[in-house]
């Protein structure tokens, strides 16, 4: 699975694709190491952070969460991320039954 519940939410894998023509989710991706991430693909040029407020923008919009509960906690710099969410495990559930 691309999230894994945390002692402080659930931690959210992310491959990030900046520059594209919109911003949605586009399926998961499994890394040569065997590890699953959601991909999703956002408008926004990767510099000065603007693919990642627009990374938090569109999940806030996506599980009605404020942008606060939302915490880049590895990949600042990496297309490959790990977001901690701040919200019960099955909220998050819920919204990605889709792609699971």
């Amino acid at each position: 699975m691309f999230f894994e519940e945390d002692k402080q939410g659930t931690v959210l894998r992310v491959r990030l694709t900046p520059n594209s023509s919109c911003c949605k989710i586009s399926g998961t991706f499994t890394s040569a190491d065997n590890v699953s991430w959601l991909k999703i693909n956002v408008n926004s040029v990767p510099e000065k952070g603007k693919a990642n407020q627009e990374l938090i923008k569109f999940l806030s919009k996506e599980l009605k969460l404020a942008k606060s509960c939302f915490t880049i906690i590895s990949g600042e710099l990496d297309r490959y991320k790990k977001i901690l969410i701040n919200t019960d495990i099955n909220n998050l559930l819920l919204w990605l039954k889709d792609y699971l």
